[in-house]
């Protein structure tokens, strides 16, 4: 099985360089201190059911791309919520409660996040709303709803959804729990990244691997910012950091070619519905301003062919489920391995040990077998 191909089959849509780039560890680390991550840790581990996430090494395809190691960091697994979000919202949960049980929580969401503050919701016996706009699937309202929190659909985009959930929510002085950070509000998104900074603290334990690249996706840029975040406290080299997004929503991309936040119109919502964000989120974006080394977007194009190339052994023996926003810094490095004069830039060669995130298995259960169907037909398997 040959995964690159002389027709460049594997194709970025843009890739930039910060200008910008200074990885200051101190500087990170004020932004997400070094107690919250340790508190966060310290909290988690001590969960029910806690247990590492795999590190699987996608054996096959590091072969294929000349690369010494790829690590796949397989989010699937964590708890029954089958993404990385479980650490996230229902750690913030768990944090702003302190016993009250008399707290009603809210968030909008686009799926994960809102399972995960449900489910930390539940685990507390609070009453908690969530707010989902007109294009997350039925399948993904009926996981929300298995942990008991009343969903309710907006007409309209993510961002409409967050509207009438900061609206509902003034008026009836419910507790926002959201991974989107403002100018006021801070405290519960540190919160949510802190929570996602405990994958790198699994990582550190897991490997004695040099880690010398990171594909990282982003959407509002929280879990990219909460891996930097863990970078910054548990690694002691650091790698060079690539953020990934869709085409259609490459707001960290605008921003750092900026260098000032900058809010796109997404005109068609992507595949990967979880990463299709306008705006980058304020703390995120302190923190991935000058540690991202460099941006790149690619399409959907790729999507449903990778579910099933991981599912189907292409690159390591392991059967993977990854859903939808777990692709996308596979495709990237493939895409950027296709270009030889760009492999050659970013330094990967037989001597790098790179990381991706497979933030989420079959999330959305109806989805995922219909890109894995896709992908299938597309593979001729």
């Amino acid at each position: 099985m040959t995964i690159l191909s002389n027709g460049h089959l594997w194709k970025y849509s843009k890739f930039i360089v910060n200008k910008n780039y200074s990885f200051k560890k101190e500087k990170i680390l004020k932004s997400l201190s070094k107690k919250e991550i340790d508190d966060a840790y310290l909290s988690i581990k001590e969960w029910d059911a806690y247990s590492p996430t795999p590190l699987i090494n996608l054996n096959k395809l590091s072969q294929e791309l000349n690369l010494n190691k790829i690590f796949y960091k397989d989010e699937s697994k964590r708890f029954d919520l089958k993404s990385f979000k479980a650490l996230g919202g229902a750690y913030a949960v768990q944090k702003i409660s302190k016993g009250d049980k008399n707290i009603i929580v809210s968030t909008a969401t686009a799926g994960n996040h809102g399972r995960s503050v449900a489910w930390g919701a539940q685990k507390l016996g609070l009453n908690c709303k969530i707010f989902v706009s007109e294009y997350v699937s039925n399948s993904r309202v009926k996981e929300i709803k298995k942990f008991g929190a009343e969903v309710i659909r907006v007409k309209g985009n993510y961002e409409k959804s967050l509207n009438e959930c900061k609206n509902l929510s003034k008026k009836n002085n419910w507790i926002i729990v959201q991974d989107v950070s403002t100018q006021n509000y801070k405290l519960i998104p540190a919160l949510t990244m802190a929570g996602y900074s405990v994958m790198i603290k699994e990582i550190s334990k897991q490997t004695n691997q040099y880690i010398t690249h990171i594909f990282l996706q982003a959407g509002v840029g929280g879990m990219a910012a909460g891996v930097v975040a863990g970078v910054a406290k548990y690694f002691k080299r650091i790698p060079k950091i690539i953020i990934v997004e869709p085409e259609r929503a490459d707001c960290v991309l605008k921003s750092i070619k900026n260098n000032k936040m900058t809010k796109i119109r997404i005109k068609k919502e992507s595949i990967m519905g979880g990463m299709s964000c306008g705006e980058v989120s304020l703390v995120p974006w302190k923190i991935l301003k000058n540690s991202v080394n460099l941006c790149t977007s690619i399409s959907d194009k790729n999507v449903a062919k990778t579910i099933a190339m991981l599912k189907n052994n292409y690159f390591c023996e392991k059967n993977i489920i990854g859903g939808e926003c777990a692709t996308p810094g596979i495709i990237s490095l493939i895409s950027v391995c296709e270009n030889q004069d760009l492999k050659n830039k970013i330094s990967l060669d037989e001597n790098s040990n790179v990381l991706v995130i497979g933030c989420e298995g079959d999330a959305d259960e109806i989805l995922y077998k219909k890109l894995l169907d896709d992908g299938k037909k597309e593979l001729g398997i």
